[in-house]
């Protein structure tokens, strides 16, 4: 049985790339891989105890220094000398230099690392990817914005590059054309709602969805589901612009598709993204959606047949395409919603993910049959 470790910073703060590796931690165990995953720091806490209970093992390093922490590094050494992983797959950018670095004293037979946002790299990260190039097998991207972007800053020779997108899991209940619209939507003098998921930071720029949403008629309401620093802003600004009493702020949320179904419409105002999990889950909850034109985001819907796009930072435009969605009838909202389910059956489903996932680490274990690294 051939042995994955999905690296990643931590699992106690959960935000796209996160959500990712818990899902494919447990899928690919129920296929018939040993799977670790291996924080660089935190308890893991209920994630790690759901991991368990599917059969994933869990580790944290303990780092309290980034992942130049050395008590970290002795943790993970007298790890792999006891437990032997074929494959480290890395996800996030500390994550990848550790695993990187980490291989020169405990080889592996293949090093692969994720990247997650479209957002063009610093300094400091241009340097330390640069640095450590020569240590990874294979760097995979999971749209082809990311991919341009990281090839754009000249962190990797474009075609050492692969795409792999993000899944999602796709229910088997279908959404028929053929139901009763207002069983899905809400009838006459009922409030539209609206659903927002993701860390509450700047990159999701939730100050230009909030004063879209205060301009919004018919007074709709909006629930927004994350964690994170801006927390206390965003309640503030809700309050100046008066619609405090609308707006629900619910914190993390570890069921999001529960929390879907419940909503009409999914909105998303981000900066930029690498590719949304939120709005493919949207999209597989049967949702219509109105998101902001950021790098990443357009490759995750169909622009005016599973949502629709507008500019960044541009509220007036958000606004516009929010209350274009309310006011649609209830059966195009119902189709839109229906051509999202079927484009992430199709291209984004957790399922045919799995399989690209297996596919490349297949091949790369072919490419290398001992535990030395590639020259």
């Amino acid at each position: 049985m051939n042995h994955v470790a999905l690296v990643i910073p931590t699992i106690d703060q959960i935000g796209g790339a996160e959500r990712q590796v818990l899902l494919l931690a447990p899928a690919l165990a129920a296929r018939g891989w040993r799977v670790t995953v291996i924080a660089l720091s935190g308890s893991g806490g209920a994630s790690a105890r759901e991991l368990a209970q599917a059969g994933v093992g869990f580790l944290s390093l303990g780092m309290r220094k980034a992942w130049i922490d050395p008590r970290g590094w002795l943790r993970y050494l007298e790890w792999a000398r006891n437990n032997r992983p074929d494959i480290v797959h890395a996800h996030l950018p500390h994550a990848a230099w550790f695993a990187r670095w980490v291989r020169l004293l405990a080889p592996v037979r293949v090093t692969i690392d994720t990247i997650h946002t479209s957002r063009a790299a610093g300094l400091g990260k241009r340097l330390g990817y640069r640095l450590s190039g020569w240590l990874t097998d294979c760097i995979t991207c999971v749209s082809q914005a990311v991919a341009g972007s990281f090839a754009d800053s000249r962190l990797a020779n474009p075609s050492r590059l692969r795409v792999l997108p993000n899944g999602v899991e796709v229910k088997h209940e279908e959404i028929s054309t053929n139901d009763t619209p207002e069983s899905h939507y809400p009838s006459a003098g009922e409030y539209f709602r609206w659903v927002a998921v993701g860390r509450l930071a700047p990159v999701k720029n939730y100050p230009d969805m909030l004063r879209a949403f205060a301009q919004l008629p018919r007074l709709p309401r909006l629930t927004i589901a994350g964690a994170g620093p801006d927390e206390y802003t965003l309640r503030q600004l809700a309050i100046q612009l008066g619609v405090a009493e609308r707006v629900l702020f619910v914190g993390f949320q570890h069921d999001i598709p529960a929390l879907l179904r419940q909503a009409d419409g999914f909105v998303l105002s981000s900066l930029w993204e690498g590719l949304p999990i939120g709005v493919l889950e949207a999209s597989s909850a049967g949702l219509p959606v109105v998101a902001t034109d950021g790098p990443g985001t357009r490759e995750a819907l169909i622009p005016g047949k599973t949502g629709l796009l507008v500019p960044v930072r541009n509220v007036a435009a958000l606004s516009h395409a929010m209350a274009e969605v309310m006011a649609m009838p209830a059966a195009t909202r119902l189709r839109m919603g229906s051509e999202g389910r079927e484009m992430v059956k199709q291209s984004f489903s957790l399922e045919a993910v799995l399989d690209q996932w297996e596919l490349l680490y297949l091949e790369l274990l072919r490419e290398h049959l001992n535990l030395s690294r590639r020259a």
